[in-house]
């Protein structure tokens, strides 16, 4: 509904941040099946959203400004900090396999990359929001501090990739679920 409305203003509250195999499907409507996998708590910053777009100008010798703009470059990532430790969070962070049998995590020198799906949901009242990363990696992890007074936090920025399967145009999807949005806008 275009113009000033109120109900459409949302406050992320608490949510939930998900991975499965790369390409999984999203049930935008269910709930979260196998092989989706909940990293559990993350910190109190949320998740963060990032996106970075790289336009290049089309000069002309006629104009001093540009002519047109050409996109070059698609950053969409997202970011946050996990804080519990188990064996899917230190998979996730440190893209290590399993652990052995002993339950040592062998981080290895070289690591191969692991592409993974990317499911994140928060509900705001009757509004539930689910937002999807067919594939995408971890490209960043944030120093981690092991201290007496504080909670180990694994931060990481996981990043957006093409599509292989499905629509190689489509890069994230954002779920607003309208049957709850329209109860909600209907009784205030």
């Amino acid at each position: 509904m275009p113009g000033l409305n109120a109900s459409e203003i949302r406050v992320a509250g608490t949510g939930a941040v998900y991975v499965a195999p790369a390409h999984t499907p999203m049930n935008f409507t269910g709930e979260w099946a196998s092989p989706w996998t909940d990293l559990g708590y993350t910190s109190a910053d949320g998740v963060k959203f990032v996106k970075k777009d790289k336009l290049d100008p089309v000069d002309t010798w006629q104009s001093v400004a540009a002519i047109r703009y050409v996109f070059s470059d698609r950053d969409f990532s997202v970011k946050f900090s996990l804080l519990q430790l188990n064996s899917d969070t230190l998979q996730f962070f440190f893209s290590s396999p399993p652990p052995t049998a002993a339950g040592v995590y062998n981080i290895a020198a070289a690591p191969k990359v692991e592409e993974r799906a990317l499911g994140i949901e928060f509900t705001d009242g009757a509004v539930k929001n689910r937002f999807y990363i067919p594939r995408g990696v971890v490209t960043e992890t944030d120093e981690t501090a092991i201290t007496r007074t504080s909670a180990i936090k694994l931060g990481v920025t996981f990043t957006a990739m093409t599509p292989i399967i499905g629509d190689p145009e489509t890069l994230a999807q954002w779920s607003i679920s309208e049957a709850a949005a329209a109860a909600a806008g209907t009784s205030e």
